[in-house]
Formats: structure tokens, sequence, C-alpha cells
């Protein structure tokens, strides 16, 4: 009888290590898909269309020409679109601009940017 209960015991014991494995993998995995970021393909007509919604939203009076007064906080990557150095940045000066942006960043020049492409192109 002692050996039939010490068996039980044994199994079960083995039944709940098992389980608490599998806890742990399950945690595990949780916490990893928690982290998770998919990665992202932007091609660049996609690119060109978003950067262009981000023209209209910054040229608040429509006027297709962002001026000082309509610049987010200072920044230099989109001071940098103004070539004529006028203080404006117009609708081609923009899409010119973004779309070299974008190809500095298309790495491997497939028309398309990803996640890892863009990580390397920040880090350079």
């Amino acid at each position: 009888m002692q050996v039939k209960l010490v068996a039980a015991l044994a199994a079960t014991g083995l039944f709940m290590s098992a389980c608490g494995d599998k806890d742990e993998q399950r945690a595990q995995a949780d916490a990893n898909a928690v982290g998770f970021v998919p990665p992202s393909v932007t091609s660049r007509l996609d690119f060109g269309a978003s950067m262009e919604r981000r023209f209209r939203t910054l040229d608040r009076n429509a006027d297709d020409r962002i001026t000082k007064d309509e610049l987010p906080a200072p920044n230099a990557r989109i001071k940098a679109f103004d070539r004529n150095n006028d203080g404006i940045i117009t609708a081609i000066e923009w899409s010119e601009g973004t779309l070299a942006w974008f190809d500095r960043m298309d790495l491997n020049r497939d028309g398309t940017v990803t996640s890892e492409e863009r990580a390397e192109s920040r880090k350079r």
C-alpha cells in the first residue's frame, strides 16, 4: 500500500512540475508578446502619401507653404528641406526633401524601407 501511495505522490509531483514548466513557458511567452513590435515595411509611395498628409497638417492656413510660425518646435530635419533658405518650405521642397529622406533610409534600394533599415539608418 505504501508503494502505491509513494508512486501516486511521485506521479502527482511529476504532473505538477510539468504544469509549472508550462506556466513558466506561458509567462515567458506573454512577456515576449508584450514587447513585440512587428516588423514594418513602408513603400516609397506610402511614405510619400503620409508625408503629404503631414505637410497638409502643418500648413495650417492651406497656402501650400510652411512658414516659421507653422513649424513644430525647432526641427533641423524639416528646416533642411528649405533649399533656398527663405524661411518657407514649399510643397515641392517638402516633397523632394521627404523623398530624399526615404531614399537615404532605403539602404538596399528596393523601393521599400523595413524597420531594420530604418533602425540602421538612424545609427548612421
